[in-house]
């Protein structure tokens, strides 16, 4: 096959991708040859990749694929914009060998734009044979000479180690293979940090931009995500961004902080498409090095420009719907909890979501089709806009409350349309008034006590940082806290922000292996109504091959009131996140099983072989039967 060059040049901005790969593999700008690291070969430059496995497999691994082209067209050659196109066709002659996939890989760049976009067409037909993806994302590996500092939100910015620094000869490796303790960098200034690459992770709403700034000469290069509608998982759903390398990255789809919950599993027989992107990839340049810092804000600047243009009028794919071909919903939502006040309460803040049909919270383990979300104002008042057509549900939850809200009524997208939904009233979970509570409902473990980290595994970065819990080894220090017994939490007493760590894991015991923990919750009952029912509500942030059980008043009952059996394989504690998946288990408690005085909740996670397994509590509640005068 010949391979030749192509490429795209406004006067800003020239940009070499490969053909018929479809692999970038230079970026000129600013009197830089080339921003992409050129130590590396071409094909680890600038590319889209996937991973994929046979249906029937399990896990979140497959075969990579950094997927080439095998024709190249030209699809938009005008004096404003052009267009190109990378595509590798499935036929059966592949199967086995190649994902049955039809991809389509786009570039774009535009007349005056410092930048170019890139987009892609995934389609399956029916009858081709059905499989499970668990990652697609664009990766970029940066010249390693040239771009030191990182920055992936206002209060996450860095300079950073040089990949050589994570090399056996300069690092140690720590539990997990993405953490590296740097023990002799080339820089002294890195020497005793711990470099991770989950360390950097956002959340779908807040990763619109991220990247890199070169000091000599001063350049910025910055991925922008102006829309999360093609992302898996919801608002909240985390993924990487940027890291050592360097390396800069666009994720569409992955089961980081989540497992195999969102691997998109094919069934036999079912046509997919999804269009991922478009992405821009911007560059900025300033003329002193004194004013470098400033590319951050200026690419903050055009984020909200790239933002306010979407929906892209410019993209040729017939299979990405412009502005008018999209529709609009917009409504009011308010919370009815009758233990909280007698009218409805307007759901400020709320996260109100349009999501491909399916059960009651399905939202946060979807990831074939498209959703669209937003947050209520103080009023509970919500606008969507820019929906694609097709059928969803409302989806929504509010912070404060437990569980998740979905409106009963399938809700038709249409081009053009502008449907006004009135006044939707959400009913959380609820039997009777509240005994007591630990946390808050917000679906974080946030709110709980996070330590200090080991002095030897500190990122300077998260020293004094609202961050807190993105330190290494926070697991850890548990056994240091409580070295000879597990947290016990006194209701009216204690205090969650102090007296309940963050994640309920394993104590490592001396001969190496490892010990379950159980919590303690004691609280006081003057009056208990023994033909009622109490209700315990265990709301989770995550939980990683783990298993919680419940017992009341007595530590050994077997079986125990309650088990959640084996969850999650969300993996957030040793990728230093502060909520996984969310949970919530409902917990009938007979009057019976409660006295007259001091009760003991207790808390088992029984799962014992891995320092990395545990929970992460959101909130817990008890209470009273409905008729009860307590």
């Amino acid at each position: 096959m010949v391979r030749i060059k192509v490429l795209m040049d406004n006067g800003i901005i020239q940009v070499t991708i490969s053909s018929p790969d479809g692999i970038v593999t230079g970026i000129q700008y600013n009197g830089i040859d080339n921003l992409l690291e050129v130590e590396d070969e071409e094909v680890h430059r600038g590319y889209w990749d996937l991973v994929w496995s046979k249906t029937g497999s399990t896990g979140t691994t497959g075969t990579f694929d950094v997927f080439k082209g095998t024709s190249f067209k030209v699809v938009v050659e005008t004096e404003d914009q052009v267009e190109v196109s990378f595509t590798r066709t499935w036929d059966i002659s592949l199967e086995g060998d190649v994902v049955p996939l039809n991809l389509d890989k786009r570039f774009i760049m535009l007349r005056n734009s410092p930048g170019f976009y890139s987009y892609a067409v995934f389609e399956h037909l029916e009858e081709w044979p059905p499989f499970n993806l668990p990652q697609v994302r664009i990766v970029f590996k940066l010249r390693k000479d040239k771009f030191h500092y990182m920055a992936v939100a206002d209060n996450r910015q860095r300079f950073m180690p040089l990949p050589e620094d994570r090399l056996l000869d300069r690092g140690q490796p720590l539990a997990t293979p993405e953490a590296v303790l740097l023990v002799n960098p080339v820089e002294p200034e890195f020497k005793g940090e711990v470099d991770d690459k989950y360390q950097y992770s956002s959340e779908n709403k807040d990763l619109k931009v991220h990247g890199w700034i070169s000091l000599n000469p001063p350049v910025g290069f910055w991925q922008i995500t102006p829309s999360s509608e093609f992302r898996s998982g919801g608002p909240i759903k985390q993924n990487l961004t940027s890291h050592v390398g360097p390396y800069c990255l666009a994720m569409f789809l992955s089961a980081h902080y989540a497992g195999e919950d969102l691997v998109l599993k094919l069934n036999p027989g079912e046509p997919w498409k999804k269009v991922f992107g478009p992405v821009f990839l911007y560059l900025n340049s300033v003329s002193s090095e004194d004013n470098a810092f400033s590319l951050w804000e200026d690419a903050k600047d055009q984020m909200l420009r790239e933002t306010q243009n979407w929906p892209y009028s410019f993209p040729a794919s017939e299979d990405f719907p412009k502005p008018d071909q999209r529709g609009k919903v917009c409504g009011r939502l308010e919370v009815q909890d009758r233990y909280v006040s007698y009218e409805p309460i307007p759901a400020n803040g709320a996260y109100i979501g349009m999501a491909p049909l399916g059960d009651v919270g399905s939202w946060q383990r979807e990831c074939k089709g498209y959703q669209f979300w937003t947050r209520a104002d103080e009023d509970g008042n919500f606008t969507i806009d820019k929906i694609r057509t097709g059928e969803y549900n409302i989806c929504a939850w509010v912070p404060g409350f437990i569980g998740d809200y979905k409106y009963d009524v399938v809700v038709n997208i249409t081009e053009g349309c502008d449907i006004s939904l009135g006044d939707l009233i959400y009913e959380p979970l609820r039997n009777g008034p509240t005994l007591w509570e630990i946390g808050i409902p917000d679906r974080t473990a946030a709110e709980f006590y996070i330590p200090d980290p080991d002095p030897k595994y500190i990122n300077k970065l998260y020293v004094n940082h609202p961050d807190r819990y993105r330190q290494y080894g926070l697991w850890e220090r548990y056994a240091d806290l409580y070295p000879d017994g597990d947290l016990v939490f006194t209701v009216g007493i204690s205090d969650y922000k102090n007296d309940w760590f963050f994640a309920q894991v394993n104590r490592k015991r001396e001969d190496g292996t490892y010990q379950g923990t159980t919590w303690q919750i004691k609280f006081l009952l003057r009056d208990v109504d023994h033909t009622g029912t109490y209700t315990l509500r265990l709301a989770l942030a995550t939980a990683h091959l783990a298993e919680l059980q419940v017992r009341v008043n007595d530590p050994k009952s077997d079986p125990p009131l309650f088990t959640t059996g084996e969850i999650g394989h969300d993996n957030t504690i040793a990728r230093h996140g502060i909520h996984g998946l969310y949970r919530l288990y409902n917990i009938d408690v007979a009057g019976v099983e409660l006295v007259e005085g001091e009760n003991i909740i207790f808390l088992t996670q029984a799962m014992n072989t891995d320092p990395l397994q545990g929970i992460m509590y959101d909130y817990i509640r008890l209470e009273c039967p409905p008729t009860t005068s307590s």
